[in-house]
């Protein structure tokens, strides 16, 4: 909705016009009062300076009478050139400046109704103002990405929750009809799909507040050989269920890092999870460690699926899928390599994705900085 049109002396046009017109009035009222006051005296003494014993006052009256005339009707007819000159060119500075904050103006408002793809037209009203146009435009983008940002995540966690609630829906009907029996086989199940949720909830709450630096965290030294060790042990049993070989590789026992010993444990496990879901019985996933004066590295490779060169970019996106690579049959939530990379960059860190396409397996790098 439009705001309504402003009165005709409200506007910032007529405003800096009018404020042009007064200072150009003051100057040329000066400019007459110096002028009437200073200019004839002087006049009178260089006539009487002529060189001659007795000057004749008419011929003196005459020259100054002469003199009046002309420097009036001179003045007069300067400043009202001026004048002219003055306001046209006011006028058109006038309307170029509103129209530019116009334009701002108008992008705004299309910005506060939710048409994030506003932008304001570059100008050249100075650099005051292409400076204020192009923060408004950045603005504008950033708050494009996060509104498609926003409806691409409620539709995927709407899509994410279909599954484990519809499931649960239908046995909860059968059951109220008697068609199913709410036997320990029914129960396992239900409980399966709850905690799905549970998890969902949780892993799209930590993101959210990653995202916007709201994670909470308690920082302190912590050794790579712990992360690495916590690690293991989480896994372990995962793994040999699976009969996926998982081995360590430590170069870095010795190195340090600060962080929240909770969150960068959840790294490498997420990382480990991946891995795991990603492989068949008989491939085998290493986690490496390494280091060197300023970084730690942090890597896991597996001998699995594999991923497509055009899908690494996306890995770490929320709820991205692909169909070798991230099947939602393995039962993750789908944002596992997003909270890796909002824990990491929490931390100062960095992490990158690699593969050499389908059935080479991948490789995942987390770089932190280094603590001595």
């Amino acid at each position: 909705m439009m705001p309504d049109r402003q009165p005709w002396g409200a506007r910032l046009g007529v405003r800096i016009l009018l404020a042009a017109i007064l200072v150009l009035g003051v100057g040329a009222l000066t400019a007459w009062v110096v002028a009437l006051a200073i200019g004839p005296a002087i006049f009178h003494e260089h006539m009487l300076m002529v060189e001659t014993s007795n000057p004749d006052p008419e011929v003196v009256k005459h020259a100054e009478e002469a003199f009046d005339a002309s420097w009036q009707l001179s003045l007069l007819l300067a400043l009202i050139a001026a004048g002219v000159a003055s306001v046209l060119v006011s006028a058109f500075l006038a309307r170029r400046i509103a129209g530019t904050l116009n334009k701002v103006r108008s992008a705004a408002i299309q910005v506060a109704q939710g048409v994030y793809s506003a932008r304001v037209p570059e100008g050249a009203m100075g650099a005051e103002f292409t400076e204020m146009i192009s923060a408004f435009n950045r603005m504008a983008s950033e708050l494009d990405e996060i509104e498609h940002t926003r409806k691409r995540l409620l539709s995927d966690l709407a899509h994410e929750m279909r599954t484990p609630v519809a499931t649960v829906d239908g046995y909860l009907e059968a059951m109220l009809d008697g068609v199913a029996a709410a036997d320990s086989e029914i129960l396992t199940m239900l409980r399966e799909q709850t905690d799905r949720l549970k998890r969902l909830a949780e892993d799209v709450s930590l993101v959210s507040s990653a995202e916007e630096h709201r994670l909470s965290m308690e920082s302190q030294a912590i050794s790579v050989a712990e992360l690495v060790s916590v690690a293991q042990g989480q896994a372990r049993s995962f793994y040999a269920a699976r009969d996926v070989d998982l081995q360590i590789e430590e170069e870095a026992e010795e190195a340090m890092v600060v962080g929240d010993r909770d969150r960068l444990s959840q790294v490498l496990t997420n990382l480990l999870d991946n891995a795991l879901r990603h492989t068949q019985p008989g491939d085998q996933v290493t986690l490496r460690t390494g280091s060197d004066s300023a970084t730690v590295l942090l890597s896991v490779e597996d001998t699995g699926h594999g991923v497509a060169p055009e899908h690494v970019p996306h890995l770490f996106e929320r709820f991205y899928r692909v169909d070798t690579a991230r099947d939602r049959a393995h039962g993750g939530s789908g944002i596992g390599l997003t909270i890796v990379r909002s824990i990491v960059e929490a931390h100062g860190g960095t992490v990158r994705a690699e593969s050499r396409g389908p059935g080479h397996g991948a490789l995942f790098t987390v770089e932190l900085p280094r603590h001595d």
